[in-house]
């Protein structure tokens, strides 16, 4: 009989986000369970001591809508490297956006990325598109994805047909599943590329002012109210935006929120560099915005954090900041950068970070969530947040490197999935 795959790792900081507890303590794992976790374990003669002094032992990560650039844009992304990406960063699961080529609006379309796909320790899920192809004007065969078995249905886009988006709503809510949808007035965003104040004026770039999203927010506030359908909101990225989804869901309305990291550690003065890796969509906000995300985050009115990757090639993102796409790839650095930015600084606790990252995307995809607790498979990763790397091409395991940190040196990386 072969002898069973023993590890104790001695003096490692455990954070687990269901008992809310962060403690430093001994772990032992044994043919993939653990077995026992208490502050000092008695080793068997057989087990590998692993020394867990200064690491972190938490649940793995999730994200809940990323794009992948297969098929169509692979000079982007592939899912292979999509795969690599998401390991090095910590995350064994990845809900995908459906702006692929062709679009995600039939199941050959979810069949082909689950059969590419099936290999992989990330595991893929998909987003089924909302409508036909790229002009936003038929309803996809929303039933044949479910069959298909999306996590849900969004265009990932702004809408200005909130007639068409109405009845959208009000055939999917049968199914019961989460409609994603991007709180932005078009009208009022109009071609701004930065968040409309002093300092978009003083940087010459088109302002985008916070009340298009939202006015967009009170407007699919409504639509949820009237059809009740399951509506997420995405990329929330305003002070006043809180407060209305806060109120949303005093009122029992079914409205979960997430927010792309970016929007949690800087702010609209970051842009005043002009480069093209901080062209988002929506705009960096001010830092009384990026406070009251972070505070919703602490109290849960903004349920989850998403890495939102968006990969873009080297000439795509080499371009004038007003003329670049907007996006930024995400997966290695997302919990360093939080960690240092938030955790060091005392603006969120350990938990309340694993929670928005691990614990509520997991539950927003119908996942189970599984418990540093014994009994339980051993699925965790082991973070060393004190070592040094810099972002280079050659560390980064995307094909596209395109993020405000490149060439950058930051501590914080993924030691063991």
């Amino acid at each position: 009989m072969a002898q069973a795959k023993s590890k104790i790792y001695r003096q490692v900081r455990v954070i687990d986000p269901i008992s809310a507890t962060d403690t430093i303590t001994d772990v032992w794992v044994e043919d993939d369970v653990i077995k026992e976790i208490n502050p000092s374990i008695s080793a068997p003669h057989h087990s590998e001591i692993l020394s867990g002094e200064g690491l972190i032992l938490a649940p793995s990560l999730a994200d809940i809508y990323s794009r992948s650039g297969e098929p169509g844009y692979e000079e982007r992304e592939t899912l292979e490297s999509l795969n690599k990406t998401a390991q090095a960063g910590g995350f064994n699961h990845s809900a995908l956006l459906p702006n692929t080529d062709p679009v995600m609006d039939n199941p050959a379309v979810v069949a082909l990325i689950r059969s590419r796909s099936a290999d992989f320790p990330t595991q893929f899920h998909c987003w089924g598109a909302l409508t036909q192809g790229r002009q936003g004007k038929i309803m996809a065969e929303l039933g044949a994805l479910v069959s298909a078995g999306v996590v849900g249905f969004t265009d990932n886009r702004a809408w200005d047909n909130l007639l068409l988006l109405r009845r959208l709503l009000e055939y999917a809510r049968p199914f019961n599943l989460p409609v994603a949808l991007v709180p932005s007035n078009l009208q009022l965003r109009g071609e701004g590329v930065i968040r409309e104040d002093q300092n978009s004026l003083a940087l010459g770039l088109e302002g985008n002012p916070a009340i298009s999203e939202t006015i967009a927010i009170a407007s699919l506030m409504e639509l949820g109210a009237l059809t009740q359908t399951p509506i997420h909101l995405m990329r929330i990225s305003t002070a006043r935006g809180v407060e209305l989804i806060k109120k949303a869901k005093e009122e029992g309305l079914a409205i979960t929120a997430s927010v792309n990291w970016h929007h949690l550690i800087l702010n609209s003065q970051a842009v005043a560099s002009y480069n093209p890796n901080l062209r988002l969509e929506p705009p960096l906000g001010s830092e009384m915005d990026r406070l009251a995300l972070v505070e919703g985050i602490k109290t849960g009115v903004i349920d989850m954090i998403a890495v939102d990757h968006t990969p873009y090639t080297y000439e795509e993102k080499t371009v004038a900041f007003a003329e670049a796409p907007s996006g930024a790839i995400g997966y290695e650095l997302i919990l360093p950068l939080l960690w240092h930015n938030l955790i060091m600084t005392k603006q969120l606790s350990p938990v309340q970070l694993w929670r928005a990252l691990s614990l509520k995307p997991l539950e927003f995809l119908r996942q189970n969530f599984i418990p540093i607790q014994e009994g339980k498979k051993a699925e965790f990763i082991i973070f060393d947040p004190l070592k040094e790397w810099q972002v280079i091409p050659s560390q980064l395991q995307s094909k596209s490197y395109n993020t405000y940190g490149l060439n950058q040196k930051i501590q914080g990386r993924i030691v063991k999935v």
